[in-house]
């Protein structure tokens, strides 16, 4: 995937994960990109760890996979941040 897809990919997945979380989720659209990214790479890495798949494209499965990877790196975020 190119650059331009992983943010668009990125910004779903962040969009949905924050959406899922509960609590204080005021951080900006671009901080809503990087953590939909990095989710997308920690979900991968996670998923390939334990044999389940990876993030290869838009798929539904990619979708999944980041926005789970999205809310591990949420919760570390807000456990951190406060």
């Amino acid at each position: 995937m190119g650059i331009l897809s992983w943010i668009i990919f990125g910004l779903i997945a962040g969009i949905i994960a924050k959406w899922i979380m509960p609590g204080d989720n005021s951080s900006g659209i671009v901080m809503t990109v990087i953590l939909g990214i990095i989710g997308a790479v920690v979900g991968g890495y996670i998923s390939t760890f334990f044999g389940m798949g990876k993030v290869d494209g838009f798929n539904l499965g990619s979708f999944v996979i980041a926005i789970i990877g999205a809310l591990v790196v949420l919760f570390i975020y807000h456990k951190v941040s406060d």
